[in-house]
């Protein structure tokens, strides 16, 4: 029996209507799971440094997505420096819910519904492919880091922990 085609999101829809080279892979962990990143990369079957989390944080009062390795968390006096500011915090779940249009556990870089400044932490530029939500929970997306840095507008730079 075939396998039921992902949903399309609005990130998926972005790499289709981009022509960009990327394949989805579904998995199943629960959002509430702990260490929630490295359990997505174990029912892949990667590499957890290959597998990156989307952080939304507020940086002297702007909202900036943050890119990172589930491997890591996010240094948030290294974002505000590459975001050109001086302080950062976690932003609020719902405000980072209402700007970007997705739930926790599936928010993507890609197709949010406000276009963001974003960082991309520099250890993707190593990679070949990267994994990210494709902008739903149980559904990620393989691209090349250069791909990602390109849609979204993003700097790169050392901002995990």
């Amino acid at each position: 029996m075939a396998k039921k085609p992902a949903a399309r999101t609005p990130a998926t829809a972005v790499l289709a209507d981009q022509q960009v080279e990327h394949t989805l892979h579904p998995y199943d962990v629960s959002p509430d799971a702990p260490n929630y990143g490295a359990l997505v990369a174990q029912a892949l079957g990667i590499d957890a440094a290959r597998v990156f989390k989307t952080l939304i944080a507020e940086v002297d009062g702007g909202l900036v997505v943050a890119v990172v390795p589930v491997t890591g968390e996010v240094d948030l006096k290294a974002l505000a420096a590459a975001a050109g500011g001086k302080r950062a915090a976690m932003a609020d779940r719902a405000a980072a819910e209402r700007s970007s249009g997705y739930v926790r556990g599936g928010i993507s870089p890609l197709g949010q519904r406000k276009r963001l400044p974003t960082v991309v932490d520099s250890s993707a530029l190593a990679l070949d492919r990267m994994f990210i939500s494709a902008g739903r929970r149980g559904l990620q997306v393989a691209l090349a880091p250069a791909e990602l840095i390109r849609l979204t507008d993003a700097v790169t730079a050392a901002i995990r922990t």
